[in-house]
């Protein structure tokens, strides 16, 4: 009860469209959408960190935060392919689950590719890191 309550007293004052808990874990999100770049730093400017799903539940949780119209949503897995092929995030630390799409990690990528949640809950690897998604910070 009492760490519940004070986090999200500490949720409140900023103000998000949008929270979701799963286990001892929250997904906060504006549903803003803009660049990859932009995601990981509006997430790290508040003490948060991009969303990465770590389960099933996770990941079906995230679709929530889907509009009508845009349904993808930046996730925080490590952008260069060199640096663990898309297997780590974006502190190299290992992926412990993943729900590639069919063909993903797209294989054309040749060294940056940012990946996002999209439609049907699957990942798929993007080199425009520049579209517009949905930013979900976690904490």
């Amino acid at each position: 009860g009492l760490v519940f309550t004070s986090l999200v007293a500490y949720l409140s004052p900023m103000n998000y469209d949008f929270v979701r808990r799963v286990g001892q874990k929250y997904f906060v999100s504006y549903k803003k959408r803009d660049s990859f770049s932009t995601a990981v730093k509006f997430c790290s400017q508040r003490g948060l960190e991009l969303a990465l799903p770590q389960n099933e539940e996770e990941n079906n949780i995230l679709t929530q935060f889907f509009g009508d119209v845009y349904k993808t949503a930046w996730i925080n897995v490590n952008t260069n392919k060199a640096e663990g092929n898309f297997e780590v995030d974006m502190k190299n630390r290992p992926l412990t689950f993943t729900k590639w799409g069919e063909g993903q990690p797209d294989k054309s990528i040749q060294n940056t590719g940012c990946t996002m949640l999209s439609e049907n809950a699957v990942w798929r690897v993007t080199h425009e890191c520049f579209l517009n998604a949905f930013i979900i910070c976690q904490l």
